[in-house]
């Protein structure tokens, strides 16, 4: 395959629809013709117009009818009573607190951890799978119980406490001792530390008072890795099964974690993908999910052969002032903070078009037209929707946009876009020694 310099864009009929975009630079226009190399009459991206751009303002906490805040009302009022039944009858059973740790991630500057605190009988030991749904939405919090925390056997000397359902900015005025790392009152962790940590995977250890220490790993990305891939799960790489809403149910709360199903081909994508960017490049992987399942969902990717990264996903407790963060809200709260913590980097994003995720990396994309190289968009058959409207079109956007049924057709589109790409930059898609 020849280099980029061999290819002089002209509007053709294989790329005229591209050249009607007004953001399209004539860089993006030789790729375009460059796939047209690999596959004559194939497109290499589409785009496409929405109405809708972003959230609607329904999904603004604050603009919410009368009826709307006291039914939330009357949920987390619920909600806190059965947290607080919960803890007397574990207390008088004498459960302790026991840690579930969750992977980390962070830069070589600074690292963020989370993990969550709950009462378990003494002597239970955890399923490496994770537990079914059902156990794990049973889960009883244990709120304000202190932690102890290393990091290759380093003991952590300050760190900043954070919010587990928004984003966390890293501010060095507000380290604390680390004695403070205490769950809060839903019994999350939420916290960031200072300190130089070398590229690569740590181990994290959590100690609480009675228990064995606990670990989760941590992925730690140094400023070589130039690019990154941030992935949905559900309904991306994770079959649901939300037409049928008895099987999704079934499937969320008592189906066995080793049985979840993976959507065709992507693992083998993924795979393809992470060895056309060089074979070093993190995956982050974004899920409206709740952090009870982290366990379920991080064997669900091991054991489907994606490549590993930390998780980022949602509190679902429901909270007095923003009840449970929308799943539109917390992807765009997630997306910046992983712009913000690598601003040196570029970013390959990719979902399906059942969970507003079009809109979503539209929104980045706009935010951050040259930071985003590529996005990819698995199509849901209409069958898998519970809705017709609930599949949604990708809104305009000055970025190539893939699409496909299964990670067979991203393969064959997306890919050789990247190689092209890869071969126009200085690193040449290789990590540099």
């Amino acid at each position: 395959m020849s280099s980029l310099e061999d290819f002089e864009y002209t509007p053709t009929e294989g790329a005229g629809a591209a050249s009607l975009n007004p953001y399209m630079s004539s860089e993006e226009a030789a790729y375009a013709q460059a796939q047209a190399a690999y596959s004559p009459r194939r497109r290499l991206f589409r785009r496409s117009k929405s109405f809708v751009d972003a959230p609607s303002p329904d999904e603004i906490p604050y603009k919410k009818n009368l009826p709307v805040r006291a039914a939330r009302l009357a949920v987390t009022t619920a909600f806190q009573i059965w947290v607080d039944l919960s803890t007397d009858i574990t207390e008088s059973l004498h459960w302790t607190p026991r840690v579930v740790p969750y992977i980390g991630y962070g830069t070589e500057k600074y690292s963020r951890l989370i993990c969550r605190l709950v009462r378990s009988p003494q002597g239970y030991v955890p399923v490496k799978m994770g537990m079914k749904g059902i156990k794990a939405a049973l889960m009883v919090p244990a709120s304000h119980v202190p932690v102890k925390i290393d990091i290759d056997r380093a003991p952590l000397e300050s760190v900043q406490i954070g919010i587990s359902y928004k984003r966390d900015e890293v501010d060095h005025k507000k380290n604390q001792d680390a004695s403070q790392a205490v769950s809060d009152s839903h019994g999350y962790l939420d916290l960031v530390t200072e300190g130089r940590v070398s590229p690569g995977i740590h181990k994290v250890v959590y100690r609480v008072r009675g228990r064995k220490p606990v670990a989760a790993p941590l992925y730690t990305v140094g400023r070589r890795e130039k690019i990154g891939v941030i992935s949905d799960i559900d309904d991306t790489v994770l079959v649901t099964d939300v037409p049928d809403p008895l099987q999704a149910v079934y499937n969320m709360l008592f189906l066995d974690p080793s049985k979840r199903r993976a959507v065709s081909e992507m693992a083998e994508f993924y795979k393809a993908l992470s060895q056309e960017l060089g074979g070093h490049a993190p995956f982050f992987y974004l899920s409206t999910s709740p952090w009870n399942v982290e366990p379920m969902l991080r064997y669900f990717l091991t054991n489907n052969n994606f490549p590993p990264g930390p998780l980022l996903l949602r509190d679902f407790d429901p909270r007095p002032k923003t009840f449970i963060p929308n799943g539109v809200e917390h992807k765009l709260e997630f997306c910046r903070q992983l712009m913000d913590d690598f601003p040196h980097m570029r970013f390959i994003l990719i979902g399906d078009n059942g969970q507003k995720d079009p809109f979503t990396y539209a929104r980045i994309a706009r935010e951050n037209p040259d930071r985003i190289i590529a996005i990819g968009i698995r199509q849901l058959q209409p069958k898998e929707g519970i809705l017709r409207h609930s599949l949604h079109a990708m809104p305009d956007v000055p970025v190539p946009v893939f699409y496909g049924h299964g990670g067979g057709n991203l393969i064959r589109t997306m890919l050789p876009y990247l190689r092209v790409y890869m071969k126009s930059q200085r690193w040449g898609g290789k990590r540099r020694k």
